[in-house]
């Protein structure tokens, strides 16, 4: 692969720095509903495999994520 190529399915989510994963994460939500609608099967099986593996990355990263209490549906609020 020569330097200016972009790799196919981006920098492998391990290897990106905090501030890359939000902005992978941002451009995959933002772009997702028109994958979802108007793309071939290819390109929404790609799409979600790499939504799979920075959100996967992002919640190795931060596992005591702030939970919003007004997220929880009634039956699943964690108990203190």
């Amino acid at each position: 692969m020569r330097d200016n190529e972009e790799m196919p399915d981006g920098v492998p989510a391990a290897d990106l720095a905090d501030a890359d994963l939000f902005r992978e994460l941002y451009e995959l939500y933002r772009t997702r509903l028109d994958t979802l609608r108007h793309g071939s099967e290819n390109a929404l099986s790609t799409h979600t495999a790499r939504m799979m593996e920075l959100e996967t990355d992002y919640l190795s990263r931060f596992p005591e994520r702030e939970i919003d209490p007004e997220r929880l549906r009634e039956g699943a609020r964690q108990r203190t």
